[in-house]
């Protein structure tokens, strides 16, 4: 298996990219209403990203071996999709959930985020769903410091959501990023603590847990990208990426309308050298 490290410019070209990645979910979020189409919010990604950041998209076009070209600039993954839901006519309607997953490339680097959206008002079930995969994400992401293995952050995950009577979609995974889309390592959301790649200081991946309201299993639309819970019950996504620190962790994909961290998430300890450098610059 091999991996990158990042050195400080690498470091400071992800940031920059992440940043603007999380920037176009800010844009899109008051958008986000019953009526609106997937396919327009994907017109307004693609101009935002192109026109008003300067970025190119990862995703228009991207074809990866056995798969079509995805042919849109986000992911929308609206209720029982689990994720790669291509943005169609259809419009989203009063009590929908969705999740908008982007990936942009600035000065050849990538930035990959995605949020749940409530569309309306939604049910307790689907707005408990969405909050419980948003806290699995965040028991992955702070155990992330060097020395940690990718199981311990999997068997989190899944520990999290198994105990909210939730399952783990096992099919599809977190992945090292860089100035490559997918890189090394495969980041597992379910595992065993102890097994796993060892984290090192540098490497930059993302966790993106795929939480199902009923079983895990997944079925394959015929477009060749979208995946769907067999059973058609609720799925939801959070993803981040995430720099390993010397001491810790840094969320690479920060914008002024990222959530906060859930509230049993304790502060790091401050300097780290990613830190330091964000201040220098």
């Amino acid at each position: 298996m091999s991996f990158t490290i990042k050195d400080a410019q690498g470091i400071e070209g992800m940031r920059l990219a992440g940043r603007l990645a999380a920037e176009v979910l800010d844009y899109l979020t008051p958008f986000v209403k019953p009526g609106v189409t997937t396919a327009e919010l994907d017109k307004l990604a693609l101009d935002f990203v192109v026109n008003v950041q300067g970025c190119i998209s990862a995703t228009v076009g991207y074809q990866p071996p056995g798969y079509p070209p995805f042919p849109s600039a986000i992911c929308t993954s609206v209720n029982h999709v689990i994720c790669h839901g291509i943005p169609n006519e259809k419009p989203l309607k009063k009590g929908d959930i969705v999740n908008i997953d982007v990936t942009v490339i600035k000065d050849g680097w990538h930035g990959d985020t995605s949020r749940m959206f409530l569309v309306g008002e939604t049910s307790i079930a689907a707005k408990r769903l969405c909050q419980v995969t948003y806290e699995s994400m965040w028991k992955g992401i702070e155990l992330v410091r060097p020395g940690v293995r990718l199981g311990d952050i999997g068997h989190a995950i899944q520990t999290y959501a198994e105990a909210a009577g939730y399952s783990v979609v096992r099919e599809f995974c977190g992945h090292g990023i860089g100035q490559k889309f997918h890189e090394d390592p495969q980041v597992l959301h379910y595992g065993k603590p102890g097994t796993g790649m060892v984290l090192q200081p540098g490497m930059t991946f993302t966790i993106e847990p795929m939480i199902n309201q009923g079983r895990r299993e997944i079925r394959e639309m015929g477009d060749g990208w979208t995946i769907a819970t067999k059973d058609r019950m609720l799925s939801a996504q959070w993803e981040h990426t995430v720099l390993c620190t010397e001491t810790g962790y840094e969320i690479m994909t920060q914008s002024a309308g990222t959530p906060p961290p859930p509230a049993f998430v304790k502060p790091q300890a401050t300097p780290t050298s990613a830190v330091m450098a964000t201040t220098a610059a």
